[in-house]
């Protein structure tokens, strides 16, 4: 075992050998423009985009064509909330999300408040779960978009997102989905969840950073976006600009590795991550989980300490990496946007960590990491005079 040890897989993920392997050619051997159609560079290049668009596809059962490449999560966020939102304008100006949503999409939809359009931001139960009834509640005729995040960066409860996109399709509403976390750790098929536009991205599954991907239904309820880069009219003139030939094979092959072996690996981590979860439990009170164990991500535990500082807890795990929160937001001296939500305390907020397992964790590095939580936990509280009670 080698320190320190990563688990912050909800931040970033190693890139896997086998996709730095696929990527390595096309930085160097073939390195042509995939939009350069006039000599063979070109036309590998764009062979290698295509067949890697049909693993993007292929991962989240949708067609070649309906995927748009992108820089990575946020663009295909802002692409989807504001391309959709533009079009759809003279049909009405209200959209709906929820208080737990990543920052890329509150962020997204203020910016879409200052330009006429009304926002309304969901609650969400003590779980972290979504409330049907709610949703139905807020929906009016001029709802023109719904943008749900399947599976929470920072708590990993999955919603109900079958009966969000039945509500969706019946009201004639596009159906937004950010389904960043969940690629390649749960099932994502759009047409069984109606799904209109997804935005996935490769670096949270052992693919590279800089690469992500938006889909957008095409075919009989297909979805009308406009543009946010204008140039060149690359990817069917939904996003222009010179494709990252490396980073987009890259991806593909994360997606093709990661679904072939998604159901065997989610075994495994729920397995390691309820080893940690029992681990803690048995050796420190006053401790508690945030978020729904039932609708949760395999490789998510989320657990706040009582009567500590949260920043001295980080500090105290020196050798072991792990967040307090959203890796997009840990500048912020706020507490947690989203645990707030649940209800939960500031101060309890503050003392909460966030693991994240994943596919080169092991037992033996489990271990060590209950046995130095339990060992910095045990002596802060020594230490502190708040109590430990929330």
């Amino acid at each position: 075992m080698k320190l320190p040890i990563y688990m912050d897989h909800h931040a970033t993920t190693p890139v896997d050998p086998r996709v730095l392997e696929a990527m390595l050619p096309y930085f160097s051997e073939t390195f042509g423009n995939a939009a350069s159609r006039n000599h063979s560079f070109g036309w590998k290049a764009e062979e290698a985009v295509n067949a890697a668009r049909a693993q993007v596809a292929d991962a989240i059962g949708a067609r070649p064509r309906e995927i748009v490449f992108t820089s990575g999560g946020t663009e295909s966020i802002n692409l989807a909330l504001k391309g959709a939102a533009e079009r759809a304008a003279p049909r009405g100006k209200h959209i709906i999300t929820w208080q737990t949503e990543h920052r890329a999409v509150l962020d997204t939809c203020r910016h879409l408040e200052k330009l006429g359009f009304r926002v309304s931001c969901l609650p969400v139960k003590s779980d972290g779960l979504l409330d049907l009834g709610t949703l139905e509640k807020a929906l009016t005729p001029e709802t023109i978009l719904i943008s749900l995040l399947y599976a929470n960066n920072e708590i990993g409860v999955l919603q109900p997102l079958a009966a969000v996109g039945k509500i969706a399709r019946e009201k004639g509403i596009v159906f937004h989905v950010d389904g960043v976390q969940a690629l390649g750790k749960v099932p994502l098929n759009v047409e069984r969840d109606r799904i209109d536009l997804l935005s996935i991205t490769a670096h949270k599954l052992y693919g590279p950073k800089g690469a992500g991907a938006l889909y957008v239904r095409r075919g009989r309820d297909k979805v009308d976006l406009a543009p946010q880069i204008d140039g060149g009219g690359h990817e069917r003139g939904f996003r222009s600009g010179t494709l990252n030939v490396p980073g987009i094979v890259g991806f593909g092959k994360a997606c093709e590795i990661s679904v072939a072996g998604m159901a065997e690996e989610a075994r495994r981590l729920a397995r390691l991550r309820d080893r940690l979860k029992v681990g803690l439990f048995a050796q420190l009170e006053d401790i508690s989980i945030n978020g729904s164990l039932n609708e949760r991500l395999p490789h998510n535990l989320h657990v706040s300490f009582a009567g500590l500082d949260g920043e001295s807890l980080l500090l105290g795990l020196d050798d072991v990496a792990v967040s307090s929160g959203s890796a997009c937001t840990t500048a912020s001296p706020e507490p947690s946007h989203v645990l707030r939500a649940l209800g939960v305390p500031d101060k309890l907020a503050h003392a909460s960590i966030r693991f994240g397992l994943g596919r080169f964790t092991t037992e033996e590095e489990v271990d060590y990491v209950i046995a130095k939580v339990v060992r910095v936990v045990n002596h802060l509280r020594e230490l502190s005079p708040l109590p430990s009670k929330r």
